[in-house]
């Protein structure tokens, strides 16, 4: 039943949960523990050459996307058929938490075990996103999608907020607690998995999914029952891949998003580098502007819900990506830790914004039915998305010396996000998801 009130606090609640990891070890702690101790300045020999800490981390994020990349939209069309959205959002969740405590486990020198428990834990959170956007459509009536897709990011900023102030009040205090800077920010770590796992509770408890499960196509029936759906599964990938390009808007709004979202990407995976090098800005200063940025991105994400209430979700994307443009331009030109800090104020409040409502428009285009499997597309754009940003970035640096003139470059991803925007059609959109069959006869 849509704009059920408990199966949306139990679906906002997961975001609360899962936050936690994504802020304090996917963005905080384990990238600087991860080259500062486990890794070291020498790097680590792989197959005769030296990689550095900061080249494996990349490789890592690469292999973890292409994992998801392979994976999502398959799963996605099996918890469609099977209506399984809900086991696979809880299984990801909790082996996703288990792997999460183990790196408590990862000390000094321990690369590859980190390099295994961050793989297998960033594949776990990602993997369940696309299960737990997959449940927007279903839960909040066309009007309400934008508002609630907000909401769930709302709860998200303050759950990743809180348990991230609580681990960097750990890893300050350390000595006054009696243990070293390298256990704090283990348990800080490990603290993580204890809280995705215990308030995904709340989303067993709470979220409810409608069952219509469909009897398995005839030619299926012989075959054992995972053989089947998997086979099922890519079947109905391959299909929905041939329609989407038939669609317009749809296909003109993934292009337009993966192309937005690789220089938001950028801006949020770059900038603890960008503040650390091209400022030489303390990791105290880092970790209060990560904080700062969960804070603030909270409003965004709900003013920016009530924005979209008022001028719709595409014109409210077009206008923060306006100001995207002005971030990496104000990027360009700061120079000290306080002109850092309103940057990551203006980042925080209009990555709020975007996030929630990027997925709420996309979720409005699609067929219901087929939820699960349209945001595993949505993810393997997001992911694949990942790339182009940093390496651009990475290039202009390489050839300039200069991060100013990469951060800048970025402007070319917003622009043309925007120009692309601005030719997708709301009310085609919505109208064209009707014209899809799901079913593969």
């Amino acid at each position: 039943m849509k704009n059920d009130k408990k199966s949306i606090f139990g679906w906002c609640m997961y975001d609360w949960a899962n936050s936690a990891y994504i802020t304090t070890v996917g963005v905080a702690l384990l990238p600087i523990y991860f080259a500062e101790g486990i890794v070291g300045k020498e790097g680590v020999p792989i197959f005769g050459a030296t990689v550095s800490a900061t080249a494996l981390w990349g490789f890592m994020l690469g292999f973890a996307a292409l994992l998801v990349f392979l994976f999502a939209p398959v799963l996605g069309a099996i918890a469609d058929f099977s209506s399984a959205k809900k086991k696979f959002l809880i299984g990801f969740a909790y082996f996703g938490s288990l792997f999460a405590t183990m790196l408590y486990f990862c000390r000094p020198g321990n690369v590859w075990i980190a390099v295994v428990l961050y793989i297998c834990t960033q594949v776990c959170f990602v993997g369940g996103n696309v299960f737990y956007d997959a449940f927007l459509p279903h839960l909040a009536s066309e009007d309400r999608l934008d508002s609630v897709s907000a909401k769930g990011f709302a709860y998200g900023y303050v759950g990743g907020s809180i348990q991230f102030g609580i681990a960097l009040a750990l890893v300050a205090l350390h000595e006054t607690i009696g243990i070293d800077r390298v256990m704090a920010v283990r348990i800080g770590m490990a603290m993580t998995g204890f809280w995705w796992a215990g308030w995904t509770l709340f989303t067993v408890k709470y979220l409810k999914e409608i069952k219509t499960e469909q009897e398995l196509p005839e030619k299926y029936r012989n075959q054992p029952k995972i053989s089947a759906y998997l086979s099922l599964g890519i079947n109905r990938t391959i299909a929905t891949a041939k329609k989407v390009g038939n669609f317009k808007h749809l296909t003109l709004f993934l292009i337009a998003y993966m192309i937005y979202n690789d220089g938001i990407h950028t801006v949020t995976s770059m900038g603890t580098i960008y503040g650390k090098e091209e400022l030489g800005l303390s990791d105290t200063d880092l970790m209060v502007t990560l904080l700062l940025i969960q804070v603030v991105a909270l409003v965004g994400a709900l003013i920016f819900g009530l924005l979209a209430n008022r001028i719709g979700a595409r014109r409210s994307v077009m206008f923060s990506l306006v100001l995207w443009s002005g971030v990496v331009i104000y990027g360009y030109f700061i120079q000290t830790a306080t002109q850092f800090f309103i940057l990551g104020m203006i980042v925080g409040f209009v990555l709020g914004g975007t996030q929630a409502l990027s997925r709420s428009f996309y979720g409005a285009m699609i067929p219901e039915k087929a939820s699960a499997e349209f945001y595993g597309f949505y993810s393997v754009f997001s992911k694949f998305s990942a790339i182009w940003g940093p390496t651009t970035f990475g290039v202009i640096k390489q050839i300039t010396g200069s991060a100013r003139l990469a951060i800048i470059s970025l402007m070319v991803f917003f622009i043309l996000g925007l120009i692309l925007l601005a030719f997708v059609n709301d009310e085609k959109a919505k109208a064209e998801k009707l014209a899809f069959d799901t079913e593969l006869g």
